[in-house]
């Protein structure tokens, strides 16, 4: 069954977390109870397909070996060698599922969600590296809880462990619980909005007729160009409708998982675009690709100039996060696209503050959001492998 794909879904998971409900309402904790409905809710989703299960089991233990292996070393030692060996081995299987079918072989971890569940591994052996994990057990429940969460399983929103750990364990008070109601049910009206209304409509009655069945368009740069901004328009309102069920559902549950679009459209530049779509993704590549990229070569010193430095980070950050969408050529070409967009912006951003040519007040911003927007769009056009066609 695939998450929040069909009214049965949350027909069950509403069935499931009415006890969790209820012990909020009355102010008590209802850790156990979730992940008892967690390991549930993965049955059902996993359970028509032995391979599929097998696979995440597999998987899991894993990384969870990985993950602890890594913790209990860390406390005595530090090397290098050895936490980049860490790091390999957690992203591996991601590696092996993208790589292998081009191959034309098989792999045990072709599973849904198999990506989210790396990053969040990759991340808690990252942190354990800079030592924010030292002072903490990580239990092997509550890691295996972090990792297969089933709000988020699939597609994300992309949780950190330590701020997803402090809301497992605390019992929030009768009010806070109303508070966290209010906002998890709202938030899964939002999704019903966005992706079985709006996404719906806009997919069915018009996206499917474009370009090649365009009845009143008889160009067909005009019934692309059409396809480019329905398409975006559709790719958001699925995407940010699956994103507003995870956080609702994740709510109700008591864990504030973060946001993951905030109004991308409204963006004044690339990087302001970068910060409102799918933020939890991009903060990760972010924080663990572009950063450590960064200060990696800045502590070197291979390369003196660091806008040099900077632009190669943007580059190596954008071509990962393409290849990590798929390794056929638009998923390539969108991410270096991206890289091209961020990289130009950073370049005229220096250029203007000395310059001072284009200035800051209402006229510009609603330019500057306009350019923005049609190049978003282009790009969306780019990632969908309709320009390809």
């Amino acid at each position: 069954m695939i998450p929040y794909g069909s009214f049965i879904f949350f027909f069950l998971i509403g069935i499931l977390l009415l006890p969790t409900i209820v012990l909020g309402l009355l102010g008590k904790s209802s850790k156990i109870y979730n992940m008892l409905v967690s390991i549930v809710v993965l049955a059902v989703i996993f359970g028509n397909s032995k391979t599929g299960a097998i696979s995440i089991i597999l998987f899991t233990i894993f990384q969870i070996v990985l993950i602890k292996g890594y913790h209990h070393y860390r406390k005595e030692r530090n090397n290098t060698v050895v936490f980049c060996m860490m790091v390999i081995l957690a992203i591996l299987p991601l590696v092996l599922v993208k790589v292998l079918p081009l191959l034309g072989l098989n792999h045990v971890f072709g599973f849904l969600g198999v990506s989210y569940i790396t990053f969040k591994s990759v991340q808690i052996v990252i942190e354990t590296r800079d030592g924010m994990m030292k002072k903490q057990t990580l239990p092997i429940g509550e890691l295996i809880y972090f990792l297969l969460f089933f709000p988020t399983v699939s597609s994300g929103p992309i949780d950190r462990w330590r701020r997803f750990e402090k809301d497992v364990n605390k019992t929030f008070s009768k009010e806070e619980y109303k508070e966290l109601l209010y906002l998890g049910i709202n938030s899964i009206f939002r999704g019903f909005l966005y992706k079985f209304i709006l996404a719906f409509l806009i997919y069915n009655k018009i996206l499917v007729y474009l370009p090649d069945h365009a009845t009143y368009i008889h160009s067909p740069f005009w019934a692309n160009v059409a396809y480019m901004y329905t398409y975006s328009f559709y790719l958001f309102f699925d995407f940010a409708g699956y994103s507003a069920f995870a956080i609702g559902v994740s709510y109700l549950m008591g864990v504030k998982t973060p946001e993951n679009f905030n109004m991308p459209f409204i963006s004044k530049n690339i990087k302001d675009f970068w910060n409102r779509w799918h933020m939890s993704l991009s903060f990760w590549f972010r924080d663990y690709v572009y950063m450590r990229f960064v200060f990696w070569m800045t502590k070197k010193k291979w390369i003196k100039n660091r806008y040099t430095v900077s632009n190669i980070g943007y580059f190596l950050l954008f071509f990962i996060m393409g290849v990590w969408h798929g390794l056929e050529w638009h998923f390539i070409i969108y991410g270096l696209y991206q890289a091209a967009l961020i990289i130009g912006y950073d370049f005229f951003d220096r250029w203007n503050r000395k310059h001072k040519l284009w200035p800051k007040n209402k006229f510009t911003h609603v330019v500057s959001v306009f350019i923005t927007f049609n190049f978003i769009c282009f790009g969306f056009y780019i990632f969908s492998g309709q320009l390809f066609k």
